[in-house]
């Protein structure tokens, strides 16, 4: 009877792993409610930070403009006791913690630490909202509680969290509760989803395009190298040995590949190879990189990467208008809000050591991009530079500097390069013999009146060299000499250090650009435009058709105050040299 050889075959499906949104229902234990899958939502959204570089990057960028240069009061000096205490209770190192949080997780926590008369706050501190998982809410739908547990994910069934009351909802025997800063979300009550929640599955992708590129550094996309043994199948324990001989002879990154191996009765039972190759995988790989990266900073609300030390290649933003545009936007639409959440649930529970003060965070946002000649009050003034106004505070110097700031004022001003000439002067007409303009030896500096190929700069005149001169205004004389010019910027910035300030009135700081060097001063600010080398001649007229903005200037600018009926004088009933 012949022996018919029967040959079998046999097709199996490899299922390839695909997108699951994640989970991120509010689930109904025990006496808590879980959050996300396998109640560690909080997990994946720090896991997410941790292997997205872009996700990773707004996050901290963000964070850090949040918190700026710390928190600071508007009323420090009405009320110095209180500020004092402020600075006690809220640890800058603790807040940055919280703020931290509340972008990265969507909400914050502080522990509260009470007296033993519990009438009184002692300490506010951070505390990992990682940790905690809301109580179910009572009747009235109060969240009294949350519970503690250093890793949710792995809780054993004989673990018991500890449970903490929530502030104001403790009883005088507990001493500490919690305070979680939580913004509304519409169809979530017991937690808040991140303010980046729609673009999770970007920073998914970008994690495992990274995943996939290091990967194919270190084993390749495909087998590169086929090993046949034509001398029979051993058995699994032989097959293992040789596989792991092998791969640590021809693994790893400097290989950028493994090895197939094949283990075959006799040469023609050997395995057929068919190479799959992917079209175009770096282009492809590309996109995925680029879309994951731009959709990452759409979800934070990046309005431009330069903002948070990102590379654009789009282009917006490297003009410096675009840039300072670019910076009060994401000030005011990003950052604000959560500034003013969180100052919000600061002050309140300053409040309950009746301790009163107007809060704000110290902007990271450049003075040059604040518009400060339309900022009315002085404590605006205060929160949008950060700069202390009032003459009981001046921390920014040392006791050696005084002051006295004399000294620092080359600092502020410019020599501009050859590379650009005077096309307009308003000359004062009865020192025009005195004006020396500007030559120019460098600058880097971009004002917000610029453009491309215009700037517009300041000095100070006349050159009167009068004994008589204030020294403020001796030394700006100097400056002009040397063809030291001052953008606006500058000239506020001045301001707000206390320039001149003995001479402002009680001896609080003023502006220079409306008041030079205080009552009866001679002096005036002199705008200069000047035009980039090249092209054809033209004028200030020219300038300002062409795209060259009109200066906003305050008319006091340009005045002289001895030519003023009031000689510059303070009114001490309704004019201000800051309207407060």
């Amino acid at each position: 009877m012949e022996n018919k050889q029967k040959n079998d075959s046999s097709m199996r499906l490899v299922k390839m792993s695909s997108y699951e949104a994640p989970e991120i229902t509010e689930s109904y234990n025990e006496d808590w409610i879980s959050w996300g899958a396998d109640n560690d939502y909080f997990g994946r959204l720090i896991d997410l930070d941790t292997s997205s570089p872009t996700n990773s990057r707004c996050n901290n960028g963000i964070a850090d403009m949040i918190f700026g240069r710390g928190i600071e009061s508007t009323n420090s000096s009405v009320l110095p006791d209180h500020y004092v205490k402020m600075k006690k209770l809220l640890r800058p190192r603790e807040i940055k913690k919280v703020v931290i949080d509340r972008k990265k997780l969507g909400q914050g926590a502080l522990k509260i630490t009470y007296n033993k008369s519990k009438d009184k706050i002692l300490k506010v501190s951070h505390f990992p909202m990682e940790t905690l998982r809301a109580s179910k809410c009572d009747k009235f739908g109060i969240i009294k509680k949350y519970f503690y547990h250093p890793n949710w994910k792995n809780k054993k069934h004989t673990d018991k969290p500890k449970p903490i009351p929530t502030f104001g909802h403790g009883l005088k025997s507990q001493k500490e509760e919690l305070y979680i800063i939580k913004p509304y979300r519409s169809g979530f009550y017991y937690y808040a989803t991140p303010d980046y929640q729609a673009c999770l599955q970007y920073a998914d992708l970008e994690c495992e395009v990274s995943n996939y590129h290091l990967s194919d550094l270190k084993n390749g996309l495909s087998p590169s190298l086929l090993l046949q043994f034509n001398n029979g199948v051993p058995n699994e324990e032989t097959q293992r040995d040789v596989e792991k001989k092998v791969n640590d002879k021809f693994g790893g990154s400097s290989n950028a590949s493994r090895a197939m191996i094949a283990f075959n009765d006799s040469p023609e039972t050997k395995a057929d190879i068919e190479p799959i190759h992917l079209p175009d995988a770096h282009a492809r790989f590309q996109f995925y990189s680029d879309e994951a990266r731009e959709k990452i900073m759409l979800g934070h609300g990046i309005v431009s990467p330069i903002l948070l030390g990102i590379k654009d290649n789009t282009g917006f933003g490297n003009n410096a208008e675009e840039l300072r545009t670019a910076s009060v936007l994401m000030d005011n639409v990003i950052i604000r809000p959560f500034q003013d959440e969180i100052i919000f649930c600061l002050e309140e529970i300053l409040e309950f050591n009746g301790i009163h003060q107007d809060l704000y965070f110290v902007t990271l946002q450049p003075i040059e991009f604040t518009e400060l000649d339309n900022i009315s009050t002085k404590i605006r003034k205060e929160q949008e530079t950060g700069e202390k106004l009032s003459s009981q505070s001046n921390e920014d110097f040392s006791e050696e500097q005084g002051d006295d700031m004399l000294d620092q004022l080359e600092s502020f001003g410019e020599v501009l390069s050859d590379d650009w000439d005077v096309i307009h002067s308003e000359v004062y007409s009865e020192d025009l013999s005195a004006v020396r303009l500007a030559t120019i030896k460098s600058s880097n500096k971009s004002s917000k009146e610029d453009s491309d190929i215009y700037k517009i700069r300041y000095a100070y005149m006349p050159v009167r060299k009068s004994p008589d001169s204030r020294d403020f205004c001796k030394k700006m004389e100097t400056f002009t000499q040397r063809s030291i010019v001052f953008r606006k910027e500058d000239i506020n910035m001045m301001s707000f250090r206390g320039v001149n300030k003995d001479l402002g009135h009680n001896k609080q700081n003023y502006s220079l650009l409306k008041f030079k060097g205080g009552k009866n001063c001679h002096h005036f600010w002199e705008l200069r435009v000047y035009k980039k080398k090249g092209g054809k001649q033209t004028d200030a007229q020219d300038a300002y058709e062409n795209g060259l903005k009109q200066p906003n200037n305050p008319s006091e600018m340009e005045e002289r105050m001895i030519d003023r009926a009031d000689k510059g004088a303070y009114k001490s009933k309704l004019k201000r040299f800051f309207k407060i």
